[in-house]
């Protein structure tokens, strides 16, 4: 054989036993008999989990909350992906593309625990929130409750339909550190009157990571005749659930979060009664009132990152949710427990694990978030994104699986000396 040939396959050989799905499987099956709370905080277990991951040196990136990008195994799927659709062109398209987005639609269902037929991909959770809001039959006077701590583009569709149709917004402020459910229930449901069509709840606060009580705010709307939209861009894949148990009627996420799938890629779910009652954002044709595809035609998509979807639910169920959810609990409470009773340190998210999971806010007393942040990189390398406004003032810090106590060792040395 030629040495140089050899020798390439030879390192590509290395590559795959490196980041293929066989090597991953196994790592795991080595420690699937230790206990959760043991493994979460064994760096040697998530070191090997790490190498699928290829990290830029220049900083420790703990932004994973924007996009949570992909890890190789995923990676080398969708360019397998990207070159067969390429290779197969319109045939692929005319007889695979539906088909396709269908089966994966299946799929994410069965891990959000919904019934297939009442959830649609879509590329990313502001499409799939912004379609219940523009989509609902509004009329002038009718009230929709939210807070201003939710995602800045559904608040901007917000104020287009209160433009359009004359809506009034009723906007609520979540504390940072509530004292128990009742007072986030409370407060919502203080927001609502008889003139109140629709409550917009996030189901993790994007700017401190809290979660909210959704179940008990969605039974206090409905005892009041009040539907519930969940923005789950931050808890889908990042911790356990199931979309029936929240007893919402419309829920919608980003895939390109803590799914890792790679850009592109969202979902919609609307309970099936409520299917035929929302205007799809763009016409697909005749379709009966309750197929939940007629609310998904955005016309001709990038089908390659549909079928990547594939790729990264294999790698969500070898690694394991609940492997997954007990890291992200750990490597949050190892730092913010480090920091949280330092006199000039404000932590913005609540210390009760039921309240938060892998996501958290942090501040410095006297320093804007924006030269806190500026710090971070400039002495530490260290990059995050600032949060200042809607009662929030610090940096969001969200790491991943991937991500060492050592670096967050970093970050804790950093908010010591920060002053």
């Amino acid at each position: 054989m030629n040495k140089r040939i050899f020798l390439k396959k030879a390192v590509f050989a290395g590559v795959g036993g490196m980041l293929g799905f066989d090597a991953l499987a196994r790592s795991v099956q080595n420690v699937s008999a230790m206990p959760l709370t043991e493994l979460a905080g064994d760096e040697k277990f998530w070191a090997s989990i790490r190498k699928g991951y290829k990290l830029k040196p220049d900083y420790i990136n703990l932004e994973n909350g924007y996009y949570n990008f992909i890890p190789e195994q995923t990676l080398e799927k969708y360019i397998e992906h990207i070159r067969e659709v390429n290779y197969q062109g319109s045939y692929y398209m005319r007889n695979f593309r539906v088909k396709t987005r269908k089966a994966m639609a299946a799929k994410l269902a069965e891990i959000a625990g919904c019934s297939p037929d009442e959830l649609i991909l879509t590329r990313n959770t502001t499409e799939s929130l912004d379609l219940v809001i523009s989509g609902f039959n509004w009329e002038p006077g009718d009230e929709a409750v939210m807070a201003e701590q939710d995602y800045g583009t559904m608040l901007f569709m917000f104020n287009q339909v209160a433009k359009r149709y004359g809506v009034v917004n009723k906007v609520v402020s979540v504390p940072n550190i509530p004292q128990s459910d009742d007072e986030i229930v409370n407060l919502y449901a203080s927001a609502i009157t008889a003139k109140t069509k629709l409550l917009m709840v996030s189901h993790m606060i994007n700017i401190t990571g809290q979660i909210l009580p959704v179940r008990k705010i969605c039974d206090m709307a409905h005892e009041r005749g009040v539907q519930v939209l969940v923005d789950g861009a931050h808890s889908f894949a990042h911790f356990k659930f199931s979309i029936q148990d929240l007893n919402c009627d419309y829920f919608g996420s980003s895939l390109h979060k803590w799914m890792s799938v790679p850009l592109g890629c969202g979902i919609l779910y609307v309970k099936k009664e409520n299917i035929g009652k929302v205007w799809p954002l763009l016409a697909g044709g005749e379709t009966k009132p309750d197929d939940i595809s007629r609310l998904g035609h955005v016309g001709t998509n990038p089908v390659h990152t549909d079928l990547a979807i594939g790729a990264a639910i294999d790698f969500y169920h070898i690694l394991g949710a609940e492997r997954k959810e007990a890291r992200l609990r750990f490597l949050q409470h190892y730092w913010t427990s480090k920091v949280r009773d330092l006199p000039h340190v404000l932590v913005n998210t609540p210390a009760d694990p039921a309240r938060a999971c892998g996501i958290a806010n942090v501040g410095v007393k006297g320093m804007k978030p924006a030269e806190l942040n500026d710090q971070l990189f400039k002495k530490y390398k260290i990059f995050t994104v600032p949060i200042d406004g809607h009662g929030v003032h610090g940096c969001r810090i969200t790491p991943n699986v991937y991500t060492s106590t050592a670096e967050l060792d970093v970050l804790v040395k950093a908010l010591k000396e920060l002053k």
